[in-house]
């Protein structure tokens, strides 16, 4: 998949995954760019189950629908395409994708699943002196980046790489990662950038509504629509 470009196309901003170190309140991200953006972006908001303490007891206490205990769960689910053929016509400006086709992109992204190598060392190590109760590792804080009104801390649930073409040497040349995530919001994280998590979810609902109410000042409603509702 070749970008073709006119010397007039406006540049175009690309959507990126921004990695934080898991235990580093104030380190700096790892930005990961799409090399094309996505075609499609599916995303899905469901509420929360409410906790009702009165069904838990055996009572049978009416509770208003709106009440709500957080945010909605919010998933998206895209494809990331990425192809080694931009870079391979230039195979000595390029060495690591020549060497390597798209392996090192791949790993970049699938890395996402997975804690850092040293939190395991760590617990080996720890478990060697004698320690029991062993911590879970903790996976990098990931932001999503899709323009400037969606950023947002995210939570891969599934991750699925479809190597489609390949060079001499058995390296994938072309790729399509399909990713699904769920939008972290102040609710999710309690460890590891917990502040820095809750600071974007929280600008990233802000910014919702904001919009919203600018498109509610600009939106007109005719008079009949009007009339149908209660005064």
């Amino acid at each position: 998949m070749t970008s073709t470009f006119s010397p007039r196309s406006p540049q175009v901003l690309k959507g990126a995954f921004a990695i934080y170190a898991p235990d580093e309140e104030d380190s700096d991200p790892t930005v990961l760019p799409f090399q094309y953006n996505p075609n499609q972006v599916r995303r899905q908001l469901k509420h929360r189950a409410p906790s009702n303490e009165g069904e838990q007891r055996g009572e049978n206490t009416p509770q208003d629908m709106r009440r709500v205990v957080g945010p909605p769960i919010e998933t998206l689910s895209m494809s990331v395409e990425l192809s080694a053929a931009d870079a391979l016509e230039a195979p000595d400006d390029n060495e690591l994708v020549s060497e390597n086709g798209l392996v090192p992109a791949l790993s970049a992204l699938e890395l996402l699943m997975y804690a850092p190598s040293f939190q395991f060392e760590q617990n080996e190590q720890l478990a060697a002196d004698g320690v029991v109760n062993l911590e879970p590792a903790l996976l990098p804080m990931v932001v999503l980046v899709l323009g400037a009104s969606r950023v947002v801390p995210v939570h891969l649930t599934s991750f699925s790489v479809s190597e489609e073409t390949f060079d001499k040497n058995f390296n994938p040349i072309k790729a399509k990662v399909d990713v699904t995530m769920q939008v972290l919001s102040y609710l999710d994280v309690i460890e590891g950038n917990t502040q820095k998590a809750i600071d974007i979810f929280v600008a990233y609902q802000k910014r919702k509504e904001r919009l919203a109410r600018e498109h509610h000042a600009q939106t007109q409603v005719g008079q009949r629509t009007r009339n149908l509702l209660p005064e």
